[in-house]
């Protein structure tokens, strides 16, 4: 088995639904071994969209990381997430973040995550759920990187 963290964002429609009804999703494909709170978080890139919600959860899985990135893209379609400009809105966003200590960089794919060692987005819920998570490119924890940003701005606990 190997350990995958998966972020997961939504925040068109019912948010605290999409996110759990893709939780029931990808436990269907792998096994869904821990899930973070869920966090109320600002936009990034594409500013003039509603907050997202926003969680990590671990998985264990057999499957690869390009099998795993399809039956996401699978669920992600079964939401109603539909092709649109980078940091659209949308009803369901699943990123592979951490595939065990594998780093790769297809068209398709890049692994670890680009970007998520600088979003608070990703590093809050990571953090809280492994903060030994290691990301194998930087050599750095969840929590290193986590305390490296400084302040948390724009994160906040979901009190649905």
């Amino acid at each position: 088995m190997t350990t995958v963290y998966l972020g997961l964002g939504s925040n068109l429609g019912d948010r605290e639904a999409n996110l759990k009804r893709a939780l029931e999703a990808l436990a269907v494909k792998a096994k869904v071994v821990r899930v973070s709170s869920v966090y109320e978080t600002e936009p990034v890139g594409f500013l003039s969209q509603p907050r997202f919600l926003n969680a990590v959860c671990k998985v264990d899985t057999k499957l690869e990381p390009l099998e795993l990135l399809y039956i996401i893209k699978d669920i992600e379609m079964e939401l109603g997430r539909r092709q649109s400009f980078r940091n659209a809105p949308r009803e369901i966003d699943i990123d592979i973040l951490l595939y065990d200590d594998v780093v790769m960089d297809m068209p398709e794919l890049t692994v670890p995550h680009p970007g998520m060692s600088e979003r608070a987005f990703v590093l809050v819920p990571l953090a809280e759920i492994a903060p030994e998570a290691f990301h194998p490119v930087l050599r750095r924890t969840a929590a290193d990187l986590l305390a490296g940003l400084g302040p948390v701005v724009g994160v906040a606990p979901w009190r649905s």
